[in-house]
């Protein structure tokens, strides 16, 4: 393989360029073990015996399926709230469902939820408790709201003073692959927009507490319990862990690696597959010409088939777009994962699809600007400006936040 220098590196990065180095099978020998994992094996550490509240959804469990709920009362922690992101406690509501408050049946705990009327624990939330815990496996991509709930607890924890313990899991993207734009400090900050860097950052969920944590001018007490056999160029796969989706459309760890770029779908006439078997690998519209799109698409790491679909309700997708309509479609599959660059194929699809005479942005286009965080990105695909153009505008910031994350990185 060529030589490439660092500052090379980063600029290729940004258009899909630069080989990341693989991971071989062979190599692996220990499962990767969550922060979770590690608590249970100290018997809940120094939490045991003090009174908590813990924020979870349902992939807060161990590698053999136990959820922390279950492992921290068993270690003798004492649980005294639960708090839940997007999707509820148990992973169940679908997106942008608004999740209630009250009491978990399972447990009889105080039940706090963190999307709908609220979207961060009230300071009283927090009174009396020695520490909030969080368990929350992220998607490694800005408008995943689960970053902007962990740093909105972040924020309140270290306005009243509470210890916060964050719970690491591996970032199923990797910790390598950055891509992408920062917000527009213009853009109104929402839940999709919240975590700073690029919109695809390539830290854990512990590495982005730490991130956000130290440029607070009051920083929270902050605590991260690290993976173990982690490294930021393994693949999912190699992971040795059982995907638990973390919402009730990202389904396997397949689709959460393309999701960065098929999700921006949602800011089309084009459905991001809600309402089929395959959300986020499957995409269509009943006018879509799928045979010259796949022939002017030729993703790296990935393969595009046609097919057709007809997206149906359900409990995950209860009003998907082209409801009950037979659409003409692409199935998206994964075939070198280490290859992928989602968010340079979201573009390339974008760019494509504006070909085909029946495409319309969502909402005018601000739904696209309200993923993205900047209005940037639309506005030179409008233009027709190309692809690696876009990619390469992202180049400065990327090297930027290289640099300031590199004191934080825990692995």
């Amino acid at each position: 393989m060529r030589s490439w220098s660092r500052r090379r590196v980063l600029a290729a990065l940004a258009v899909g360029l630069a080989p990341r180095p693989r991971v071989r099978s062979s190599n692996l020998r220990y499962k990767v073990l969550v922060g979770l994992d590690r608590l249970e094996a100290e018997n809940g550490g120094a939490l045991r015996g003090r009174s908590v509240g813990l924020l979870a959804h349902a992939p807060s469990v161990t590698t053999d399926g136990r959820h922390a709920v279950d492992v921290l009362l068993e270690a003798g922690v004492k649980i005294v709230r639960l708090f839940g992101p997007e999707h509820g406690l148990r992973g169940e509501a679908a997106a942008g469902e608004r999740v209630t408050s009250g009491v978990d049946s399972a447990t009889g705990l105080t039940f706090v939820s963190l999307y709908g009327k609220r979207q961060k624990p009230d300071p009283g939330d927090l009174k009396g408790l020695d520490a909030l815990v969080i368990d929350l496996q992220g998607a490694g991509v800005r408008f995943y709201t689960y970053g902007a709930t962990l740093l909105l607890c972040l924020e309140v924890a270290a306005e009243v003073g509470t210890p916060v313990w964050v719970l690491d899991r591996p970032n199923p993207l990797g910790g390598d692959l950055i891509e992408g734009p920062e917000r527009d400090p213009a853009q109104p900050v929402t839940l999709v927009s919240t975590t700073p860097g690029p919109l695809v950052h390539g830290l854990t969920v512990g590495e982005m507490s730490r991130f956000a944590n130290a440029r607070r001018s009051r920083p929270a007490r902050l605590e991260v319990v690290p993976l173990t056999h982690w490294t930021r160029n393994l693949p999912w796969e190699l992971t040795g862990r059982r995907w638990v989706k973390p919402s009730p459309n990202l389904r396997t760890a397949e689709a959460a690696l393309v999701y960065p770029g098929t999700c921006l779908l949602e800011g089309t006439n084009v459905t991001e597959g809600r309402g089929t078997s395959d959300p986020f690998l499957i995409f269509g519209a009943p006018w879509l010409r799928t045979e010259p799109l796949v022939a002017a698409l030729s993703p790296p790491g990935l393969a595009l088939e046609p097919m057709s679909f007809t997206p149906e309700s359900s409990p995950a997708a209860p009003r998907p777009k082209h409801l009950g309509v037979r659409c003409a479609g692409v199935r998206v599959r994964v075939t070198e994962s280490s290859a992928v660059r989602p968010y340079a194929f979201g573009l390339e699809l974008l760019a494509a699809l504006r070909r085909q005479p029946e495409f319309e942005w969502a909402r005018d286009g601000a739904r696209l600007d309200t993923l993205l965080g900047t209005g940037r990105v639309r506005a030179a695909l409008d233009r027709g400006d190309p692809v690696a153009d876009i990619l390469a505008a992202d180049a400065p910031a990327i090297e930027r936040f290289q640099r300031e994350r590199r004191d934080i990185l825990i692995y």
